[in-house]
């Protein structure tokens, strides 16, 4: 049922709307006569609150805004995937067709393609039991997913009128569901959604499988699972686009959703044109047939940047509850928690740490524990992975969106200033990153990768903890004073920084490193330190093995073995031993 309410006041996206007693919170509304989309934020007695979503010039006091009596919703169907929205799902590319390069005020499209006809497979038939979140049809959403029609959440009965296979659009009936209490629901491809509600799940599991990215410093050092949250928080410059779009590409996730939340419009223009040419490793399809891109850039709306995140997470969960495994790239977390500040101030709110409203940590655990693996509603399994990049300004990690974000995430990539800097890549410090993923995973580990996986991994992270220690007393007295075994320790964490830690995004063999390449590397290198340290003892210098050229050999071992040809490194075994032998028996 609609009702109406009158303009009372305005303040940049912010309305303050009276006679409107029969509105309700986050419900949807459409303010003057371009119909602006907005959302009841909230509710005084003869009072409601409002924020626009679009550009508020031109309204007055006295305005009309209209109630649909709905919450504020996405539309959830095929047609999403290869998409590119904005930050309340409206199709850009329908949007320039309709009105031009830039987006219009009150300009209204639909948000999935109505007149696409779907090559529909109807799953069920007349008089069959329909439960929550079951299959009803399936159609090929692109080449790569198989996108599943099902029954919304909190909908059960039996099936009737159900018509037969063929060609449908989103807004065709496809079968009528006749409740315990008799009501007809019709069913059809697409469903709406509201986005500040969580969709249900049969139960939450606990993370058992690694998100595979193919970047060694995530899967080995630092890694997340499926159904993670990791914050991934750094300065200008320092590579947090840049290391997504790595993780966009090469991860083993089955669908990916990237929102844009904030960003400069150069750097989603880059996203935009890297994802559409980008052929998919995985499928030999392209990137785009498994990707949905939510674009929101600084210059657009700042309430409808508040919008984003929700209007993504909701997105996500929607192919969760297919059985898919989903991925969130959020860039950035801080872009929209300035969005949130600047509503908050409109809302005249008591302001808490840096301006931002003191119900900042909340809002983000609302964002962030939307991820998980959980077994769907028809009982299969699905995931939603975020991974959430922060900006804090001037690369302060003390500030309250990183701080609370650490709070909520269980995996923390710090991207580091002076990594970057020095071209290497990703710039993840190692030093101050952390997983609280490897117990959940070290199973998965042993049965899938290798028994002493953990383990090389533990050993591989002492070595640069005791290099980074060394490398405070070098700076103060020099490398010379210091004794071979200390000397072999730096000698060796040169080797896993640029050897395992660094690598090339540009480089066909390093761009992407499975895990059984990944393993061999570290079995390498730690042959190569137990062999020299045995030298070391036997009293050979740290210098004379350096001159070997062996430590330069096993860091070039990246570019030099094929990820399809890893038997290769076994040749890097026997070197090594040979190098053992030859200094060992020197005199």
């Amino acid at each position: 049922m609609e009702t109406t309410g009158e303009i009372y006041g305005i303040n940049g996206p912010v309305l303050r709307v009276i006679n409107c007693d029969d509105f309700h919170m986050s419900e949807t509304v459409y303010a003057g006569p371009e119909r602006l989309v907005g959302e009841v934020i909230g509710i005084k007695k003869g009072l409601s609150v409002v924020q626009v979503f679009e550009d508020t010039s031109g309204l007055a006091p006295g305005g009309e805004v209209r109630g649909t009596g709905k919450p504020f919703s996405v539309t959830l169907g095929p047609g999403i995937l290869a998409n590119i929205f904005d930050g309340i799902q409206r199709p850009l590319k329908m949007i320039e067709r309709a009105v031009g390069p830039f987006i219009a005020r009150g300009v209204h499209v639909s948000r999935l393609d109505q007149e696409r006809l779907w090559e529909t497979e109807l799953l069920v038939k007349d008089g069959d039991p329909l439960l929550p979140g079951m299959a009803i049809a399936q159609t090929r959403e692109t080449p790569v997913i198989l996108h599943k029609a099902m029954v919304p959440p909190g909908l059960r009965g039996r099936a009737a009128q159900v018509k037969p296979s063929g060609r449908y659009t989103v807004a065709d009936t496809l079968l009528t569901l006749i409740d315990d209490a008799g009501q007809a629901h019709e069913l059809r491809l697409c469903q709406e959604w509201p986005i500040r509600v969580p969709r249900p799940v049969a139960a939450v599991k606990p993370v058992s499988r690694p998100l595979i990215t193919g970047q060694r410093v995530i899967d080995t050092l630092f890694p997340i699972g499926k159904g993670g949250m990791a914050a991934l928080p750094g300065g200008f410059g320092t590579g947090k686009t840049i290391t997504q779009h790595q993780f966009a590409k090469w991860s083993d996730a089955d669908i990916i959703i990237y929102i844009g939340c904030g960003e400069r419009g150069n750097e989603m223009t880059q996203v935009l044109e890297d994802f559409s040419g980008l052929q998919d490793p995985r499928t030999g399809s392209l990137l785009m047939d498994r990707t949905a891109l939510i674009a929101n850039t600084s210059n657009m709306p700042v309430a409808a940047r508040e919008a984003s995140i929700y209007t993504g997470i909701t997105i996500a969960e929607y192919y969760r509850d297919m059985g898919y495994h989903v991925a969130i790239m959020a860039d950035s977390t801080s872009r929209w928690a300035e969005a949130l500040r600047e509503l908050s101030g409109r809302l005249e709110e008591m302001p808490a740490e840096e301006g931002f409203p003191a119900y900042l940590a909340s809002r983000l655990a609302s964002f962030y524990e939307r991820a998980g693996e959980v077994e769907t509603l028809d009982h299969s399994e699905g995931s939603v992975t975020i991974i959430g990049a922060v900006s804090p300004q001037g690369a302060d990690f003390s500030e309250p969106v990183t701080q609370n974000t650490k709070r909520f995430v269980r995996c923390f990539w710090t991207l580091d200033r002076n990594l970057a800097y020095a071209r290497h890549f990703p710039a993840i410090q190692w030093l101050t990153s952390y997983s609280e993923y490897l117990d959940n995973l070290a199973p998965w580990y042993r049965e899938n990768v290798g028994e002493h996986f953990t383990d090389h991994r533990a050993e591989i992270l002492k070595l640069l903890n005791q290099e980074s220690e060394l490398m405070e007393i070098v700076k103060l007295i020099g490398a010379d004073v210091l004794p071979d075994p200390q000397k072999l320790i730096l000698e060796i964490g040169r080797v896993i920084r640029l050897g395992f830690v660094q690598q090339n995004a540009y480089h066909p063999f390093d761009t992407y490193v499975p895990f059984d390449k990944q393993m061999k590397m570290m079995e390498v290198i730690l042959r190569l330190y137990d062999r020299c340290r045995e030298l070391v003892e036997l009293g050979r210098p740290v210098s004379l093995l350096r001159s070997d050229g062996i430590f330069e050999r096993v860091v070039a071992v990246k570019y030099n073995v094929p990820n399809d040809n890893i038997g290769l490194l076994d040749a890097y075994f026997q070197e090594i031993d040979a190098f053992y032998d030859r200094f060992a028996a020197a005199l």
